[in-house]
């Protein structure tokens, strides 16, 4: 059970908030572990406030990818990064699939339009990955196609990187079991339910090929000017306040440390990869 609204309302100390705990059988130490996290994550998105307004300033380009089996949290993670930032120089890519046109494009050319402009930051929910990973195991592109764009994306990031472009790539981690109970949560939430999909439901069945095309993505494209960051949880809080962490981390800001709280990710949490790096989602 949880504490309703008026509860909290009628809460004039402590002593009255374990009183009403008790009588209403709610675990405080999951109230308490709640709050841990709100006030943490306020602090972690003031330190963003101040990111941003020094990407501003000093007409820095920022994109972060969020990469990750279906249902492994990107999209949350996202949320709480933008949830303050200002619109006017920060946005969020979720491209659809593409049209006809584009099709017949080269595959980069409808991601370099979204880039970062001097002063922003660009949070991509997938990215030019989709085609690392999703589309050859969902068979959307042909072999050539996956092939040539495995040879071709270490040299578009050096390009980016040589544009100063700062691109920092997040691959979100979670066990089949966990990706299994966030599938079967959406499809008793009405409220959640959009987002369940028909690529969504060949996750499981297909586990075993998205764990060998995600593999061949990081032993391909991992490199020192663009290298790949695993947030490695379960634990759906934890994943997003450590990835706020791991940006903060990456940017010698103005005010940095303003808010008093620690901006270093934990080691446990946000792996740099390589080859003998532990997964959960192996």
């Amino acid at each position: 059970m949880k504490f309703t609204a008026t509860q909290l309302l009628e809460c004039k100390n402590r002593k009255q908030l374990i009183e009403i705990a008790n009588q209403n059988q709610i675990e405080l130490n999951d109230v308490l572990e709640k709050l841990k996290y709100e006030i943490e994550l306020a602090n972690l998105q003031t330190e963003l406030v101040n990111l941003q307004q020094w990407i501003k300033k000093t007409n820095k380009r920022v994109c972060v990818i969020f990469e990750g089996r279906d249902a492994a949290g990107k999209g949350g993670a996202i949320k709480r990064f933008k949830e303050h930032l200002n619109p006017r120089n920060s946005r969020v890519v979720a491209l659809t699939k593409p049209t006809e046109v584009e099709k017949g494009q080269w595959y980069f050319r409808r991601y370099i339009k979204e880039l970062p402009n001097p002063g922003e930051m660009v949070f991509f929910d997938r990215s030019w990955y989709n085609r690392a990973v999703v589309e050859p195991v969902m068979d959307f592109c042909s072999e050539n196609q996956y092939q040539k764009f495995m040879i071709q994306v270490p040299e578009f990031e050096h390009l980016l990187y040589e544009d100063n472009i700062s691109i920092i790539k997040f691959w979100f981690s979670i066990s089949k079991k966990e990706q299994k109970q966030r599938f079967d949560a959406r499809m008793s939430n009405p409220l959640k339910r959009w987002k369940f999909s028909p690529v969504d439901m060949k996750g499981q069945e297909l586990w075993d090929k998205y764990t060998h095309y995600k593999e061949q993505m990081f032993s391909k494209t991992h490199t020192n000017f663009c290298p790949w960051t695993i947030v490695k949880t379960n634990n759906k809080k934890e994943a997003r306040l450590e990835s706020i962490r791991h940006v903060l981390s990456q940017f010698d800001y103005d005010k940095k440390g303003e808010a008093n709280i620690q901006l270093l990710p934990d080691p446990n949490v946000i792996v740099r990869y390589h080859r003998s790096a532990v997964q959960i989602d192996i």
